[in-house]
């Protein structure tokens, strides 16, 4: 993918003013110091890998080293991170599969959740004032739709489950429809007889 250099690169600088900038992130910081967070996201071959170190995160799209934590996911799935009570629910739906170490996840969505993301002013230096605040309110908007669609989605799942147990036969059902099966079929083979009896004796 052509463009990753570039959104590695505004990633790093997106997230070391949201995570870097706040010395009352210190101690939410060193608890992942030298730990090594791997994404690969389905929408896209490259993975994102995140470095963190006393003073900077570094993101990159390549670590010869085995990753502290593995999270595989798509990129709708990623807003939702900030809400790191919903994690393990996630990880139950299948939404988020994640190996290594789960508390590096858990550390990462703590940080995010501690930082004041304020998309105009990490916008401004490149785009303007005017022109970042409109961005930054319609990025909301969709960020906010599409939270409130895994949300539902994930009701909606359960709620398929849930029916679908319901609706399963129990093991009494089973049986009395094998018998039943049983019977017909019987019923089916004797009057198959009878029938080549009546016509033999014609």
């Amino acid at each position: 993918m052509l463009l990753m250099p570039l959104i590695s690169a505004t990633l790093e600088v997106v997230l070391e003013r949201l995570l870097y900038q706040d010395r009352a992130m210190s101690a939410a910081r060193q608890r992942l110091k030298g730990k090594v967070l791997r994404f690969e996201l389905a929408e896209w071959e490259t993975p994102v890998i995140l470095v963190f170190g006393e003073c900077q995160v570094d993101v990159l799209n390549a670590w010869d080293d085995t990753a502290d934590c593995t999270v595989r996911t798509r990129l709708a799935t990623l807003p939702a991170l900030r809400e790191r009570q919903q994690l393990t629910q996630m990880i139950k739906q299948g939404f988020l599969d994640v190996e290594g170490d789960l508390q590096c996840l858990q550390q990462f969505a703590a940080l995010l959740d501690m930082a004041e993301f304020d998309g105009a002013e990490l916008l401004a230096p490149w785009l303007g004032d005017i022109a970042a605040e409109s961005v930054s309110r319609t990025v909301a908007r969709r960020l906010t739709r599409t939270l409130r669609l895994l949300r539902t989605g994930q009701g909606r799942v359960t709620q398929s489950i849930t029916d679908e147990w319901r609706l399963a036969p129990s093991a009494l059902e089973q049986a009395w429809f094998c018998d039943e099966v049983d019977e017909v079929t019987r019923a089916g083979e004797d009057l198959a007889a009878r029938l080549e009896k009546w016509e033999a004796s014609r």
